[in-house]
């Protein structure tokens, strides 16, 4: 990936099965980056095979993934991608409790966010994990 710059549009993938879920992420995180890094332009999905052919199509440079969809959760498909794309994008995934962090990390996700959402973690978190993307920044693997 170049560097970023201020006409930098990047793409994030948000997975729930849970309409207002995705409406909230992309509600919390903006449109825009900060630091003046660029645009986001969301994709949504709310099932697997939808997930799984966006990613293999590439083009995602972050996916937040719903911890707790079912039947399929956002910590299993996290570690999935990490093992199987070889250039995975950045995951977060959305927790419901802090002392589910643990999971998250063994799931191989670069990232969290507590659900309900924090506007301002959410915009940092991302902001964070696309930087590092961007820069080639390897993130906590």
């Amino acid at each position: 990936m170049s560097s970023p710059s201020q006409g930098t549009v990047y793409t994030v993938l948000v997975f729930s099965q849970r309409e207002q879920v995705r409406a909230d992420v992309q509600t919390a995180v903006g449109r825009r980056l900060g630091g003046g890094l660029g645009r986001i332009s969301y994709v949504e999905c709310s099932d697997i095979d939808t997930l799984l052919k966006l990613i293999d199509d590439g083009g995602i440079d972050v996916a937040i993934l719903d911890g707790e969809a079912q039947p399929t959760g956002g910590m299993g498909i996290s570690r999935q991608l990490k093992y199987e794309i070889d250039d995975c994008p950045s995951v977060c995934v959305l927790i419901a409790r802090a002392d589910d962090r643990w999971l998250a990390t063994w799931s191989l996700a670069d990232g969290t966010l507590l659900y309900p959402l924090d506007a301002l973690t959410a915009a940092q978190t991302v902001t964070e994990l696309v930087r590092q993307r961007a820069a080639g920044t390897p993130v906590r693997r």
